[in-house]
């Protein structure tokens, strides 16, 4: 008797991702090439809303999250990351798919997305503009020369409003539903201060080997250098982010400190030209699968 054929991908419904999902994401993941990332993809499912299709056989097909800023049910940016397809249906328009799925779903929410050089083609093809870059740093940092003139110190509950509110103020929109998972999530969250007044503020996440470092939000880069000092006193694992390479001064000096360049991502908008609130202290994201 001859087996039932398989489905035509483009024939698979698109469903949302739950934290259930969380195994076959990170499978997905290792399918790929990437690390697994299972601390992440806890983070983006549990504060975002993934997308993604069955395989049949088992698994998923493809997947992405969107994660919403602003007010609820009526955001001001969604944040695309993590999209993937499995190897075995690469070339065969599933991502395609499935990013068209996602606009429309997003409706005339303005969008952004970090992009490979791989998976850039196909955002433009769908409209999206590249409206910056930004570098990939990895390595152990290395102490040296003048330390920044920053006070820098372990955030407390009671800081919490006053980084949501900067954080607010600097990234263009409220970012609450995801910072408020930060305390958790992260392995040190920091803050940088002057006369008692919170002037920045980061934090180190476990990521496989390394620290990723993110967000950091700074008055300016002496208190941006500041803060990855900070961090760096207190890990031994390599340190990993991704500066917005606008941050010229702060990429030449965690160069010097030990840092290496691996990857340019390009950083692409849909529905606005840019990003809102002010680059000039928003140093490097939470990850850039979540802006």
């Amino acid at each position: 008797m001859a087996s039932a054929p398989t489905p035509s991908p483009a024939a698979l419904p698109i469903r949302r991702l739950t934290p259930r999902d969380l195994r076959a994401c990170a499978d997905l993941s290792e399918d790929r090439g990437w690390p697994r990332e299972e601390h992440k993809w806890g983070l983006l499912l549990a504060a975002g809303t993934g997308y993604g299709i069955d395989d049949p056989e088992g698994g998923l097909v493809t997947a992405c999250v969107v994660t919403e800023y602003g007010p609820a049910g009526r955001p001001d940016l969604g944040a695309i990351g993590m999209m993937l397809v499995a190897e075995r249906y690469a070339c065969q328009g599933i991502g395609r798919r499935l990013m068209r799925h996602v606009v429309s779903e997003m409706g005339t929410t303005p969008l952004t997305l970090h992009a490979t050089p791989y998976g850039r083609p196909l955002y433009e093809e769908l409209g999206f503009k590249v409206t910056g870059r930004a570098e990939m740093v990895r390595g152990h940092f290395t102490a040296g020369g003048p330390e920044p003139a920053v006070s820098t110190r372990p955030a407390t509950a009671e800081d919490l409003t006053t980084i949501l509110r900067l954080d607010e103020e600097v990234f263009g929109t409220d970012r609450t539903p995801m910072l408020a998972r930060l305390p958790a999530f992260a392995d040190q969250l920091r803050v940088a201060e002057e006369s008692g007044r919170i002037i920045g503020y980061t934090a180190a996440w476990p990521n496989m080997d390394d620290h990723v470092v993110g967000p950091l939000i700074a008055r300016d880069t002496q208190t941006a250098k500041a803060l990855i000092t900070s961090l760096a006193a207190r890990t031994d694992r390599p340190l990993r982010t991704d500066i917005d390479v606008r941050h010229e001064d702060l990429l030449a000096w965690v160069k010097e400190r030990g840092l290496a360049s691996i990857a340019f991502n390009s950083v692409m908008t849909y529905g606005i030209s840019e990003l809102p609130g002010d680059w000039t202290r928003r140093y490097a994201p939470l990850t850039v699968a979540a802006g």
